[in-house]
């Protein structure tokens, strides 16, 4: 049997070691965490964006500039980065279904915003390479609203 003073001189400096191997498997969770939950906050002001710019595009009178200035002033209230390099596209007099063979007039808008991972993608780059990892992330969200 092994004496209990020896036994505790062999486990010296295994929670040093434990700590290092876990260390950053969690750090890179908690990092995974707060960077998907920030392109999600992000897919939400996209959304948000595409039923303003929709709510515009249904009004009488107004233009397509109108609809991308509507959904512009939302990205930038919302924060997003890259506001501007948000594309807007705008589709007027689509026929949508209403059911029982019922259609209508209805304006849809698609906002898509180009999403890049802040640590994360920086942290692949330097695991596979720069050459193999490196785009942005397109996010696309849009809004149908009938025409009154």
């Amino acid at each position: 049997m092994i004496p209990r003073r020896g036994w505790r001189r062999d486990e010296r400096g295994t929670a040093l070691v434990e700590t290092a191997l876990t260390f950053p498997l969690v750090l890179l969770l908690s990092i995974s965490v707060f960077e998907f939950g920030r392109a999600f906050q992000h897919w939400q002001i996209l959304t948000n964006a595409a039923r303003e710019g929709a709510r515009v595009a249904v009004l009488p009178s107004t233009s397509d500039e109108d609809v991308r200035a509507r959904v512009r002033t939302y990205l930038d209230a919302g924060r997003l980065a890259a506001a501007d390099a948000a594309t807007v596209g705008v589709a007027r007099n689509d026929e949508i279904a209403l059911g029982d063979d019922a259609t209508a007039s209805a304006s849809t808008v698609t906002v898509s915003y180009p999403f890049e991972f802040v640590v994360l993608l920086p942290l692949m780059q330097l695991v596979a390479g720069a050459s193999s990892v490196g785009e942005a992330i397109t996010m696309t969200a849009s809004a149908t609203m009938r025409n009154e």
